[in-house]
């Protein structure tokens, strides 16, 4: 079942650069199986012509002089994105002309000042309106208008490239369907517009691309489901990409879907180097500070780039981060979904469990970073255990602390906060309780790859970290680098565990012995234990918070967390009555604001799964207030009341 909670748009080393593209289709079709039309029609098998995966290691067109050429043909054909033994999407996609359809659409790459002439040729039986062949940036809704291409017809446009940035182009049936009113075998028109600056042009470039596929069925029918796909691929069959330590890649991401995608990348930092839209993309300024975060999070149509230096080796996800999307659902062809309990019963789970806009990066080479330290390490003990009030369907799991005394046989639905020290080294031993195979990956944590907590892949070589067995225990070893804002939570059957409560708040901090709750609040955000409330959102395990206690004129710090398995797009609001208070933005996923960025500003965020923000607040008059949790259309979806005395 697919949820999905839209919002608005808010080097010396070798040089490797990757775009993605994300997209939705919605209609399935086999030269070996029957076609089926949003699920429900059948029809008599059909041949068509087979769509390749585009792995965008090659821009379309013939340059001569300062003229780019590219023609393009929109035509359908059949898409296997779970891999050649797979059910086919019935799409329509795009192609260089005489050539395979490709999915995503081909890569349009030029440098600045290019000229760019464009022939769009028609195969399908309706029309096509094609957007995002103009000049960058543009202007006015004028400059950008859309090019209407009538079936069996040929339409040709001349523009110039414009300013250097990450676009795309995409195609509808009619000029009002908007990108993310897309839908069936429409949805796949959609490509990459990349325009590289004149004098600094990659070594070395990849472009990535993100599609899907829903089958258009009402949400709660047991017969929806979904695909996501990179390069035209949904995981494990996506391409594995791989770097050595120092390497500095870069990477454009684009979202031409319907969805709002969180890309959370495991282990490391990135660097936020420039965003923007179909229309118009802005780069960090020259001389800024980095913007450095785990998690970067795409409204629907947006675009980012970003900038990405190992340090150390190892196997890494980069993936989106709505857990929903990253989840195996339904077979393709309409054939039952998975028995109930199989999530007991795989080999492999980060392979066998896992699907969509999911990436796996090889990092080899000798770290770059000091070893972990010999001798003491501080001895924590996490168990994973069964509550109250679970079925096998939904289940209640839960974290329990032990700190040296027994630990709580009470389990709340969001686990306990964890407070770590700075360059401490500690070894956290989890243990298994439950009937099922779990894991914890320690979310925005920099360590070794091995205890990055994705079994069945973190690790390197043939040290590859192992699920976590019923009565089982995994020991994780690192010493945290910095304090900061954290989280952790289970990486093994993701929705089903992190939905019955395996999620929790990591703190580490100068001096852990000095933390004042009081002053310091760890609020989370994440979904109930039963499918029945998705509308519902808790916070602090509760959808009824209790109540803080403030003081005018002191400080506080605010610690959002959003662990929520779906809702990509919530927002965050201190509020005064009606009005928003003033706070200040000081740390991003752990990573404290440079001076520069440490703004004051209205007391809201929009907030992506996986992505933590800090921000300081001090009351300057006594009364009510309350932290509000709203969907990105403004629906209260739950509240903590505040008395400031």
């Amino acid at each position: 079942m697919v949820r999905l909670d839209a919002g608005p748009l808010r080097a010396t080393a070798p040089v490797i650069t990757t775009a993605l593209i994300l997209g939705i289709a919605t209609c399935w079709a086999s030269s070996e199986r029957p076609a089926i039309v949003s699920g429900t029609v059948t029809a008599a098998p059909l041949t068509l012509e087979p769509i390749v995966a585009n792995d965008n290691r090659r821009s379309a067109g013939t340059l001569e002089a300062s003229t780019l050429t590219v023609r393009l043909e929109a035509r359908e054909g059949e898409w296997r994105p779970d891999g050649a033994q797979s059910p086919g999407l019935l799409v329509s996609a795009f192609a260089v002309a005489g050539q395979p359809l490709e999915v995503p659409a081909p890569l349009v790459r030029v440098i600045e000042g290019t000229k760019v002439h464009a022939y769009i040729s028609n195969r399908l039986a309706g029309a096509i309106v094609v957007h995002g062949l103009y000049t960058r940036p543009a202007a006015s809704p004028d400059a950008s208008a859309p090019l209407v291409v009538p079936p069996g017809e040929t339409r040709e446009v001349r523009f110039l490239a414009g300013r250097a940035g990450t676009y795309y182009y995409w195609a509808a049936p009619d000029a009002a369907t908007t990108l993310d009113d897309r839908k069936g075998r429409d949805t796949q028109l959609s490509g990459a517009f990349i325009v590289d600056p004149r004098d600094d042009r990659p070594a070395a470039d990849r472009v990535l691309v993100v599609t899907g596929w829903d089958n258009d069925l009402p949400l709660g029918d047991e017969r929806r489901t979904f695909r996501y796909a990179i390069n035209g691929r949904s995981w494990p069959q996506t391409e594995r990409l791989e770097y050595r330590v120092g390497d500095v890649v870069r990477m454009r991401l684009v979202n031409a879907s319907d969805g709002v995608h969180p890309m959370h990348l495991h282990g490391f930092y990135f660097n936020v180097d420039g965003r923007g839209d179909e229309r118009a993309h802005a780069l960090l300024p020259d001389g800024s500070p980095p913007r450095l975060v785990v998690t970067e999070r795409m409204a629907i149509g947006s675009t980012f780039a970003l900038t990405w230096k190992p340090t150390r080796p190892g196997n890494w996800l980069f993936h989106c981060h709505d857990t929903e999307h990253i989840v195996r659902g339904g077979p393709l062809d309409g054939a039952p979904p998975p028995e109930a309990n199989a999530h007991r019963h795989v080999e492999n789970h980060a392979l066998e469990m896992m699907v969509g806009p999911v990436m796996g990066i090889t990092v080899t080479g000798a770290s770059a970073e000091a070893p972990e330290p010999a001798g003491n390490r501080r001895q924590l003990r996490l168990a994973v255990r069964v509550g109250t009030g679970g079925t096998d369907a939904e289940p209640a799991f839960g974290y329990a602390l032990d700190n040296g005394s027994p630990a709580s046989p009470v389990l709340s639905a969001v686990g306990p906060t964890i407070l770590l020290k700075r360059g401490e080294p500690v070894s956290i031993a989890v243990v298994n309780e439950l009937p099922d195979p779990t894991s914890v990956h320690w979310h925005g944590i920099e360590l070794e790859s091995y205890f990055d907590g994705v079994p069945g892949f973190a690790g390197q070589g043939k040290r590859i970290a192992p699920v976590i067995a019923p009565g089982a225990t995994f020991e994780a070893r690192f010493t945290p680098p910095r304090s900061g804002t954290f989280m952790y939570h289970s990486h093994v059957d993701e929705l089903r565990q992190q939905q019955a409560g395996l999620t929790g708040a990591l703190l580490v901090l100068d001096d852990p012995s000095a933390y004042d709750p009081e002053h310091d609040i760890v609020l989370v955000v994440t979904v109930p234990r039963k499918d029945a409330d998705s509308a519902v959102v808790l916070l602090n395990g509760s959808s009824t918070p209790a109540p803080l206690q403030m003081r005018v004129g002191q400080r506080y710090r605010l610690r959002f967390i959003n662990l929520h398995t779906f809702r990509p797009a919530m927002r965050m609001r201190l509020l005064e009555g009606t009005t928003l208070a003033t706070w200040t933005g000081v740390a991003k996923d752990g990573m404290d604001l440079p001076a520069e960025r440490r703004t004051e500003g209205p007391a809201e965020i929009q907030m992506g799964n996986g992505e933590a923000y800090d921000f300081e607040f001090a009351p300057a008059q006594g009364g009510a207030m309350h932290v509000d949790v709203t969907s990105a259309v403004g629906q209260l979806l739950v509240t903590m009341p505040i008395t400031v005395r």
